[in-house]
């Protein structure tokens, strides 16, 4: 594909392209698109080696295809960032903290008393 277009279609356009511009203009465009091919290669050529000269040693170390930015697939990063580290089950801590409390010699107290009144702000809400 080239931008989105299949090949057969592309080369519909270019003969549609052709019959529009007509056999006497067809070479001329034809060589003013050659030109600025080679006008656009020499100048990514050159925008290649000066990067290289300013970069110095290092343009070599870098892995291009880490910075395709078309490997950022949103959801291929939820998924690993999902998976990465999976959180303890809440189920599994508060069976944790009971073993503890049961090995332990002095009782612990809880972080929460409900039996004491909420602190409560009316200019917060």
């Amino acid at each position: 594909m080239f931008f989105g277009l299949d090949w057969d279609k592309l080369v519909l356009i270019l003969i549609v392209a052709a019959l529009l511009v007509g056999p006497e203009r067809l070479p001329h465009y034809a060589e003013t698109l050659a030109k600025l091919t080679v006008r656009a290669r020499e100048w990514l050529s050159g925008a290649k080696t000066r990067v290289k000269d300013e970069l110095g040693e290092d343009f070599d170390d870098v892995e291009w295809r880490k910075l395709d930015p078309r490997q950022y697939d949103p959801r291929r990063i939820i998924r690993d960032a999902l998976l990465d580290d999976a959180p303890v089950p809440a189920v599994r801590a508060a069976a944790v903290g009971t073993a503890i409390a049961a090995t332990s010699p002095t009782p612990l107290t809880p972080a929460f008393d409900p039996e004491l009144d909420v602190p409560y702000d009316d200019e917060a809400t």
